[in-house]
């Protein structure tokens, strides 16, 4: 299921249902999965309340706990996307792309933050087959020209 609070050029909610589709199939990832595109400040509520930090950030996971067919929830600014997006020269859809991309992994159970680059190097090969820009991991090690700091998060 994807929703859509806030527009992004570009995108329909059946190409996103159709993208987190094929990336599923490509992660190996099975059950239901939500897709939330909404404001920054939604994102920085529900990364308060969830992982304790008052601020934006651009995707936050939230996978199911003892939930049948359930994978869990996926959350992404729409303005922190346009903005990165921006920086990186590609459009605001493919950069939702790119984040969904990074919140099915962690409903997966990949956590990049602890895995020793297992993640990334996942997050990596799956844009390439995907079709996708730059991945959120990678960026953290792309030339300095290029370097943006994205704030990528999930729940504990």
């Amino acid at each position: 299921m994807v929703i859509f609070r806030k527009r992004v050029t570009g995108l329909s909610g059946p190409a996103l249902t159709t993208f987190v589709m094929r990336a599923k199939r490509a992660i190996r990832l099975s059950g239901t999965v939500a897709i939330l595109v909404t404001s920054s400040r939604e994102l920085q509520d529900l990364n308060r309340r969830f992982r304790g930090k008052n601020k934006p950030t651009d995707v936050l996971s939230f996978p199911a706990i003892h939930q049948d067919g359930f994978a869990g929830d996926v959350a992404i600014s729409a303005e922190i996307a346009a903005r990165n997006a921006r920086l990186l020269g590609h459009t605001p859809a493919e950069e939702i792309k790119v984040l969904t991309l990074h919140g099915l992994l962690h409903l997966a159970g990949y956590d990049h933050e602890l895995d020793h680059g297992e993640m990334a190097g996942k997050e990596r090969r799956l844009r390439t087959v995907l079709g996708l820009p730059l991945a959120l991991i990678e960026r953290q090690t792309a030339k300095p020209s290029r370097r943006i700091r994205p704030r990528p998060g999930k729940p504990s």
